[in-house]
């Protein structure tokens, strides 16, 4: 470590759920600087995913977070010449932080017509267990799995 590390920024709470994890959510999710028009996405994609499945949308959300965040990933290591994908635990806030990112892109990709819509669709069949984010942990679980032979070159 050359320099000192930054410091954590506090991030506030959103207004509707009082909750630190939907800010981190609009802000991931975040165009241009207009987080009130990612608050009111978010906030409608939540609603109908509450309609669609019958229970409080904002713990859907919460379960399809759990859902796809990972617990081990692969990092590129150089050994002697060659790169070996060596698996290495991830820490809790790069677990969310990778969960949310994975959810957005994968709810970008889908096929519905609005935002909300594609939104509330990931978010349903990710707490389901299902969809594109979850194979995407898989996907990450299995390559770790693959990979656990290099998993004493860890730093």
């Amino acid at each position: 470590m050359r320099k000192s590390k930054p410091k954590k920024r506090i991030i506030l709470p959103d207004p509707k759920f009082n909750d630190v994890q939907v800010t981190r959510f609009v802000n991931n999710m975040m165009y241009d600087g207009k987080k009130s028009i990612a608050y009111d996405i978010f906030y409608d994609a939540v609603e109908l995913a509450e309609k669609k499945v019958g229970e409080n949308g904002l713990d859907v959300f919460k379960r399809a977070l759990v859902n796809i965040s990972p617990a081990v990933e692969v990092k590129s290591r150089r050994v002697g010449g060659a790169n070996f994908q060596v698996p290495t635990e991830v820490r809790p806030d790069r677990k969310i932080a990778l969960g949310m990112k994975w959810l957005i892109n994968y709810a970008r990709k889908r096929g519905e017509k609005t935002m909300k819509e594609k939104l509330a669709g990931e978010i349903i069949s990710a707490a389901k267990g299902e969809g594109a984010a979850v194979k995407k942990k898989e996907d990450t679980h299995k390559m770790a799995e693959a990979n656990k032979a290099f998993s004493h070159f860890r730093f």
